[in-house]
């Protein structure tokens, strides 16, 4: 796939509105991870600058750092809500540690609403356990990689424990799930609590609309990954948001239309050796483009 080139007037637009926003969402930012009072945030026209989409981040973003910096980085970032990865919360903890990691997420003012990616590919005892590990924690989505052939296995489990499942697409090496659109066929006829995890970069790669899968499989997203390419070929590498090729605009537009009330997760997957300042101009060049939108 080859990418056509945007018009000098949209990069005109895009270059001078990245520049205010990085500026803005790296003022009191440190690649140092250290806690202290973040920079006054700037004026908003709206209420709610995220227009009523709950905006987190998936702690993969900060797999090399232990779990109070990267609390403490969230907190600086001015994100509410989180999608816990293992590295934070082993899934061979206890019941009463997945209690204590979940409080000190909302001690800090953020909400945990998924955990993952977990892979639900192993016996019906460890699956049940990952089922133990969210409900212990108060998570409500566990997002997730399985076969195909675990799937009523896994219908079984969401009926008793009351927890979603949100199967997240992995791009073109993903044999079995490269798109939304092998997701919804397999989970379509299944359970309504089983549903999908759109990772819009890797979607993106395997020549998916991100924007479209939104409005198409609104009624079982649970779950979303955001994120920008720098270019559409498979195998495209991931930039910080709004420095990419990606529809950042209409993904957004596409969530506030369909009224997206699970998690917004930003997965920010460059320079993960210190991803602070990447993910601060993403979260600040999105919450700019929210604030030209109406909700």
């Amino acid at each position: 796939m080859t990418h056509q080139p945007a018009t000098s007037s949209h990069l005109s637009r895009r270059n001078l509105l990245k520049s205010a926003l990085a500026t803005a969402a790296l003022a009191g930012v440190s690649s140092s991870y250290a806690a202290g009072p973040a920079a006054a945030p700037a004026t908003q026209p709206h209420a709610d600058p995220w227009l009523g989409l709950k905006v987190g981040i998936t702690t993969y973003t900060f797999k090399q750092r232990p779990l109070e910096p990267t609390i403490a980085a969230i907190k600086r970032v001015g994100l509410s809500y989180v999608s816990i990865k293992d590295f934070h919360l082993p899934l061979k903890s206890t019941a009463a540690e997945r209690k204590e990691v979940a409080q000190k997420f909302k001690a800090a003012g953020i909400t945990p609403m998924s955990c993952g990616v977990i892979s639900l590919k192993g016996t019906e005892k460890e699956n049940r356990q990952a089922f133990d590990y969210a409900r212990d924690a108060g998570i409500p989505t566990i997002v997730c990689s399985p076969t195909p052939a675990m799937l009523p296995d896994l219908d079984k489990l969401v009926k008793e424990y009351d927890i979603r499942i949100a199967i997240h697409n992995h791009g073109p090496e993903d044999k079995i799930f490269p798109s939304p659109n092998e997701v919804w066929a397999a989970v379509e006829k299944l359970d309504p609590r089983m549903g999908l995890c759109i990772d819009v970069g890797h979607s993106f790669r395997a020549g998916v609309d991100p924007a479209a899968a939104i409005r198409k499989y609104k009624d079982r997203l649970f779950d979303l990954h955001f994120k920008d390419n720098d270019s559409n070929d498979p195998k495209a590498k991931p930039v910080e948001v709004g420095r990419g090729v990606m529809d950042i605009r209409g993904m957004l537009q596409a969530l506030i239309d369909i009224r997206y009330q699970y998690e917004f997760s930003f997965e920010f997957e460059k320079d993960m050796d210190d991803p602070l300042p990447g993910l601060a101009e993403s979260v600040g060049f999105t919450k700019g483009v929210l604030s030209t939108m109406k909700a």
